[in-house]
């Protein structure tokens, strides 16, 4: 039985603001993480080491965060299963904000010494926890507040934060790239640490008027909660897991290679400039976003795994064109790649909101969307941007590297192709009268029972 609606259920707007402008937020904070550990951090924490070794020390620690963030997603998933997506959607924002507006108080190595890199990983540690529960929460409180025509559009207001993030954090290093070398490490680099402190008390605002969808407030008024969501999930849909977990690879493999790797490897192989990495990157998000939301119309009108396998395909294939466009040195053609890997990781964006969300059921969904989501993260982003690193200091050449995306990918497509739902089928969702209204939902099914 669908829960029924409440007359005072969030509107579209409010539903948008809290999941977009919250992620926008919780990503901006991250990503400039990725970017000052491409650009500053190997020689203000990590001075000691050769050039090399400081870029392979500052992407480890930037892959510290993805460790934390599969835990955060355990735990705050647990919570959020048990209390609701609200409060915790507020906790992982303060959390995240609070480590990353901390890490610009920051003293480096030549203040303190090995204290300045232990302080590091503590705070980028802190901020990949917070990270962990974010994504699942800002899915969840607008997918479940949608239709059962409308749960890819609706999901793919949290990961319209993804391109605003790296936009952001972007603009922030774009605007003190300009200053004199020895200002930008002495305290440019700051300065986008700082001011997030601004933008976290919005977010807040913004989330702290939430309420749980009526999806949510059934089973919790039907006293229907699992007691230990990850237990129940584990022992339930084990499958569902594997296969979400695997799937969620390929697309920050192919993110942080470009957001992050190239940044490091397009200024000291192929002799682009700081400032003009960060406008490419920057102007590829503007087609990220809009290749999110296209991808998000279209999987609400074919299907969301069907969509999404063809967005993993994609990224199968791209990585080695890509390469050899930011090879040639040649600022317009840098600009196609970039912008090309954003519409791969735009179309499988757009559809992972609504697919994932159809693929776990609600008593235990947080905890699966947030544990999936962040597993593969952890394989795809945390680590991909140091094995790039590794692989062109051991061959000298950007295929190896390009290989290795690609073999991410193909693991990814695979894991896709094998994703059933537990959700409605889109010809479920067509008999339902399309409207806007938020709460509108179907019953559950059993586990994998669809596919």
């Amino acid at each position: 039985m669908a829960p029924p609606r409440t007359t005072d259920a969030p509107s579209k707007k409010s539903i948008f603001a809290a999941s977009f402008i919250g992620t926008s937020i919780e990503w901006y904070d991250y990503y400039i993480f990725g970017t000052a550990a491409a650009l500053v951090f190997g020689n203000l924490f990590f001075p000691s080491f050769s050039p090399v070794a400081g870029t392979l020390a500052a992407f480890g620690t930037f892959a510290v965060g993805f460790i934390a963030r599969p835990l955060g997603a355990a735990i705050i998933g647990h919570y959020g299963d048990r209390i609701g997506r609200k409060s915790m959607l507020v906790l992982t924002l303060l959390l995240t904000g609070g480590a990353t507006f901390a890490i610009g108080l920051l003293p480096t190595y030549a203040a303190i010494g090995i204290g300045a890199p232990v302080l590091l990983v503590t705070l980028r540690l802190a901020q990949g926890f917070g990270v962990g529960g974010e994504w699942g929460g800002a899915v969840l409180i607008a997918t479940e507040n949608a239709s059962p025509r409308r749960r890819a559009v609706y999901g793919s207001f949290a990961q319209l934060g993804l391109p605003v993030g790296v936009l952001l954090s972007n603009l922030a290093f774009l605007a003190v790239s300009g200053m004199s070398n020895e200002d930008f490490l002495r305290y440019g680099w700051r300065i986008p640490f700082l001011i997030s402190i601004v933008l976290v008390v919005v977010g807040f605002l913004v989330r702290s008027k939430l309420q749980d969808a009526p999806e949510f407030q059934a089973v919790k008024k039907e006293k229907a909660v699992s007691k230990v969501p990850i237990a129940e999930l584990v022992r339930r849909q084990p499958r569902a897991l594997v296969l979400a977990s695997l799937a969620s690879i390929a697309s920050p493999a192919v993110g942080y290679t470009v957001i992050v790797y190239m940044l490091t490897y397009g200024t000291t192989v192929v002799g682009f400039s700081r400032t003009t990495l960060l406008t490419l990157i920057l102007l590829s998000t503007v087609v990220w976003g809009g290749a999110i939301l296209t991808s998000a119309v279209l999987s609400d009108r074919f299907g969301s795994k069907r969509v999404y396998v063809v967005g993993v395909l994609s990224a199968v294939i791209w990585p080695l064109p890509m390469f050899a466009l930011v090879n040639t040195g040649r600022t317009g053609l840098a600009l196609v790649a970039f912008m090309v890997a954003a519409v791969v990781q735009g179309t499988m964006a757009g559809a992972q909101g609504g697919l994932f969300t159809d693929i776990f059921d609600v008593r235990i969904r947080y905890s699966g969307i947030s544990i999936a989501y962040q597993l593969g993260g952890m394989i795809g982003g945390g680590v991909t941007p140091m094995v790039a690193a590794a692989l062109f200091g051991a061959y000298k050449s950007s295929t190896p590297i390009a290989l290795y995306v690609s073999a991410l990918a193909l693991v990814t497509l695979f894991a896709a192709v094998g994703l059933r739902t537990t959700g409605p089928s889109r010809d479920d969702a067509d008999a339902i009268p399309s409207d806007d209204q938020p709460g509108r939902q179907a019953a559950a099914k059993e586990p994998g029972l669809v596919s």
